[in-house]
C-alpha cells in the first residue's frame, strides 16, 4: 500500500465518492427521462431466447438496524409482507405479458429489507410466480439475502425447495458492544445454525457480509470477528465500509458519531480485515470482495468477466438487469429505470395495471464510454487501450484526452502508457477517486460514503 502520507495528500481521508455500481449513479436519474412506456418497450425490445437476469427487493424488517441506510420499513406482522407479494405477482404479470418469448435467469436475486421474512407459503407462491414468467437457465444462480435473527426450518425448506443455490449472510460484527451501538444484536451461534442449517440443505454457496468503520471498531476487534466469520468457511465474502449518513438515513442518528473511527483507522481496519483474508486463501475481488479461488467471482475475475452491478461485484454477463418490487432498479442497454421508491406509490402503480416506472436514465455515446472505463478500474484497476478505442471507435490521442485529468490528480501513482492506465497495488485505495475523475456528471457533495 502506498504511503498513508501519500494517501493524505491525495485527498483520500477526506473524498466522498460513489461507489460506482451504476454509471451514471442512481442520484443523476431523471422523473422526465424514464417511465412507465419506456420501461414496457424496453422489455419489449430484449431478444427472443436470451437470458436476463431478476432482481426481488423486499422492503420490510422485522427490525429496522441503526447502521443500515437501505430502504425499508418495520413490521411486526406478517400481513403486510404477505399483501406485497400479492403485487409482486402483478406485476410479475406484467412483466410476463411484455417480455418476448424464450427468455431464462441467468441470476435470480431476492434482497431487501429481510427477504426471509416470507411466511413459506408466500415463498413457494412467489417463485411459482417467477419461474412462469421465466425458467432458471442450465447454469443459472438463485441467490437469497438470508438474516439468521429471521429464518427458522419451515422457510428454509420453502427456499430449499424453490431451488436458492446461493445464499448471503449479513454478519456485520459479532462483537457485542459493536453490535449494541448499531442496533443489530446478531450472536455468532445464531449466525453459524444458520450457515449449518443452509449447507445441510444443500446449499454449498454462502456468501457473507462484513463491515468496517463501525462505531467502536479496532484491530482487535475486527481481527476477531473476520476469524469467527472464516469458521464458517463461506466462499466469498464482502467487506464493506460503513457509510455514515445520518442526513440520508435518519435512523443513524442513533449511533454516535464521536466513536466512529477516523478516516486513517477505517483504512488501517480494512487493511487489517483484508491481511488475514488473504492469508486464510481468499483472493482480492476488486475493492471489497473477497473469494475462493474456485469460486465463480474469482474465477470471472481471471477470465477478465468480472463485472459490476447494484449487487456489487457479479460474473454474471446478462445485457439486461430487472428489478421489481418498491425502489428496484433494471438495467438495459438503453438506460436504467427505477420503480418508485415509496411502498404505497408502488403497490398503486401495479394495481393500476401499469409498470411503478417513476426515473431513469437514458444512456448517450459518451455514458456506455465512461461506463465501462469505471467499471474497468472497479473491477480491473485497469483500462485496456485496446478494447477501449475498439469498442468505442476512439483514436488512443482521444483517450489520452480521457487519461489527462488522472495524470494530472495522481501523477506517478498511476501508471499510464500506450497499452493503458493502471492502478497500481499500492494506490488502490483511491480506485473510487481515480474513477470519479471518468464521471461527468456532479457528483453532490457529502452525498456519499467514504472512499475508503
Amino acid at each position: 500500500m502506498a504511503d498513508e502520507s501519500q494517501l493524505a495528500r491525495a485527498g483520500l481521508f477526506e473524498a466522498r465518492v460513489p461507489r460506482y455500481t451504476s454509471y451514471p449513479t442512481a442520484p443523476q436519474f431523471s422523473p422526465t427521462a424514464v417511465g412507465a412506456a419506456e420501461m414496457r418497450g424496453w422489455l419489449s425490445e430484449i431478444a427472443p431466447g436470451s437470458q436476463i437476469s431478476l432482481y426481488i427487493h423486499v422492503p420490510f424488517c422485522r427490525r429496522l438496524c441503526w447502521f443500515c441506510a437501505c430502504r425499508t420499513q418495520g413490521t411486526t406482522s406478517d400481513d403486510p409482507v404477505v399483501a406485497y407479494v400479492d403485487t409482486l405477482t402483478a406485476e410479475l404479470a406484467l412483466l410476463r405479458a411484455t417480455l418476448p418469448e424464450g427468455v431464462t435467469l441467468s441470476r435470480l436475486h431476492w434482497g431487501g429489507g429481510t427477504p426471509t421474512l416470507l411466511p413459506p407459503a408466500s415463498i413457494a407462491r412467489l417463485t411459482r410466480a417467477i419461474f412462469d414468467v421465466a425458467p432458471m437457465a442450465a447454469t443459472g444462480e438463485f441467490s437469497v439475502e438470508i438474516d439468521p435473527n429471521e429464518i427458522d426450518d419451515a422457510r428454509l425448506d420453502a427456499l430449499a425447495g424453490a431451488g436458492m443455490n446461493r445464499a448471503s449472510i449479513g454478519v456485520q460484527d459479532f462483537d457485542p458492544l459493536i453490535q449494541k451501538t448499531i442496533g443489530r444484536d446478531q450472536s455468532f451461534e445464531i449466525t453459524e445454525s444458520a450457515a449449518n442449517k443452509l449447507r445441510a440443505r444443500g446449499i454449498r454457496s454462502l456468501n457473507a457480509d462484513i463491515l468496517f468503520g463501525l462505531p467502536h471498531q479496532t484491530d482487535a476487534r475486527i481481527s476477531a470477528s473476520i476469524q469467527q466469520l472464516l469458521s464458517l468457511n463461506p466462499d466469498r465474502i464482502a467487506l464493506y465500509g460503513y457509510a455514515h449518513v445520518p442526513w440520508m438515513a435518519r435512523r443513524q442518528v442513533m449511533i454516535p458519531s464521536d466513536a466512529l473511527p477516523r478516516p486513517e483507522e477505517r483504512l488501517e481496519l480494512f487493511e487489517t480485515a483484508r491481511d488475514l483474508l488473504v492469508w486464510d486463501g481468499y483472493e482480492d475481488i476488486g475493492i471489497d470482495h473477497f473469494a475462493r479461488p474456485e469460486d465463480r467471482l474469482a474465477v470471472a475475475q481471471k477470465a477478465g468477466l468480472l463485472r459490476r452491478n447494484f449487487q456489487g461485484y457479479t460474473d454474471d454477463i446478462a445485457p439486461v438487469l430487472v428489478g421489481l418490487g418498491a425502489s428496484s432498479i433494471s438495467r438495459f442497454p438503453q438506460g436504467y429505470a427505477q420503480n418508485a421508491p415509496g411502498t404505497s406509490q408502488y403497490v398503486k402503480a401495479v394495481r393500476g395495471g401499469n409498470f411503478a416506472t417513476v426515473r431513469g436514465h437514458v444512456f448517450t455515446g459518451e455514458d456506455r464510454l465512461r461506463a465501462r472505463m469505471i467499471e474497468a478500474l472497479m473491477c480491473d484497476f485497469r483500462i485496456d487501450a485496446d478494447e477501449i478505442c475498439h469498442s468505442f471507435g476512439l483514436t488512443r490521442a482521444q483517450l489520452k484526452e480521457y487519461f489527462a485529468p488522472v495524470s494530472k490528480e495522481f501523477g506517478d501513482m498511476v501508471r499510464i502508457d500506450d497499452s493503458g492506465l493502471e492502478i497500481p497495488v499500492e494506490s488502490r485505495p483511491l480506485t473510487r477517486m481515480v474513477a470519479c475523475l471518468f464521471d461527468a456528471y456532479t457528483v453532490a457533495a457529502g452525498s456519499h460514503s467514504h472512499a475508503v
